[in-house]
């Protein structure tokens, strides 16, 4: 049986969601930006990792690491703001 979602989940869902590809959307844009000029396909994105790896002290994996992370954190804050704003609509004494 379909379990039905009250608009608590689906705001949560959405916000959640709307996170993660915000934080997608930064991360290739961040291998775009750091590809070397005059580069296609594989190598693009081989320099444009190794770049944002640069950030943190490494190379290409440690890339990886960091455009993999990207949309996790905008998850995560996307989550975090929905319940923010979330609690400061709940008149206080009322919890839910």
């Amino acid at each position: 049986m379909a379990e039905k979602t009250n608009s608590s989940d689906k705001g949560a869902i959405v916000s959640t969601v709307s996170g993660g590809a915000a934080g997608t959307v930064a991360g290739v844009c961040g291998v775009l930006a750091g590809a070397a000029e005059g580069t296609a396909g594989a190598a693009a994105m081989t320099s444009g990792l190794a770049a944002v790896g640069s950030v943190i002290g490494g190379g290409m994996f440690a890339g990886i690491c960091v455009v993999g992370a990207i949309p996790v954190a905008g998850a995560v804050l996307g989550y975090g703001g929905y319940r923010f704003i979330k609690k400061l609509a709940t008149p206080k004494g009322k919890t839910s």
